[in-house]
């Protein structure tokens, strides 16, 4: 049994991270000569609060938000989506991939959830990259550290855009900067779920609880611990064992493809 609390061994001055990341975000914008940004908006925590610290880097009227519900999206999902790009400030369009997603299946059909899943994220990033190459900008993602680090993203997908704002950041410290941002209760306490299909959850699919998977990370990760080390410090075996197994078949998630030269 864990004897710490992920939010405790996490903590984080949430003003200074605010601060950091709003600086680097804009440094990135303005090294590029790029005014606006595109976001893809699910009504999640993750999508939320890199809105609206994007929205202190970049002018809101130089951000569009895609909401792009598929036919497993609950309607609250898409009803957060659009209250937190109201609230923002952001002009948001709705980009249903349903038709989208027939047409990839009658010209290639795949059978497996995965496989449609993860085809769902590669339709989401070309709509994005199409109107940011349209609006002469740049994509800016939504991923964690959490979801980083154990590949929990889809390889051209959601892994596709420009720069990472909150990917410096576990899920646990992305849940802290939340409550700092006046985030809704209801999204900040919402089931983490990509809503790749019909009860589909983050957690079930990582095999264990975002605040247990952050605190082993931390220990392995940033504090360079071995698994024996982690699973003497926490008391966990086999999370530690499904972390370790995580971060190693993700490896070519976080690498650029290997070139191979013939001379």
């Amino acid at each position: 049994m864990i004897m710490m609390k992920a939010a405790e061994v996490l903590e984080i001055d949430v003003t200074h991270v605010m601060d950091k990341i709003v600086k680097r975000l804009r440094e990135y914008a303005d090294k590029h000569g790029l005014k606006r940004g595109v976001i893809g908006i699910s009504g999640g925590i993750d999508s939320a609060v890199t809105l609206f610290i994007s929205s202190h880097a970049l002018e809101p009227e130089n951000i569009i938000a895609l909401i792009m519900p598929s036919r497993f999206t609950r309607k609250e999902d898409i009803d957060d989506a659009m209250d937190i790009c109201r609230k923002v400030g952001v002009r948001f369009k709705i980009a249903d991939i349903s038709l989208i997603e027939e047409a990839f299946q009658r010209t290639i059909p795949v059978r497996g959830k995965i496989s449609v899943g993860n085809r769902q994220a590669r339709i989401r990033m070309v709509l994005l990259y199409s109107v940011a190459n349209d609006m002469d900008g740049f994509v800016i993602g939504t991923g964690n550290k959490s979801e980083l680090l154990t590949g929990y993203f889809t390889k051209y997908g959601d892994g596709g855009v420009d720069i990472l704002p909150i990917g410096g950041l576990y899920k646990t410290q992305v849940r802290m900067l939340a409550r700092d941002l006046s985030i809704p209760a209801r999204i900040i306490r919402k089931k983490p779920s990509a809503g790749l299909w019909p009860g589909q959850t983050d957690e079930g699919e990582l095999g264990l609880p975002y605040e247990t998977l952050d605190l082993i990370l931390y220990y392995l990760y940033d504090m360079g611990r071995s698994p024996e080390d982690v699973k003497n410090i926490l008391g966990l075996n086999r999370e530690v064992d499904r972390v370790v197994s995580l971060l190693h078949r993700s490896r070519h998630k976080r690498n650029p493809p290997p070139i191979i030269d013939p001379f």
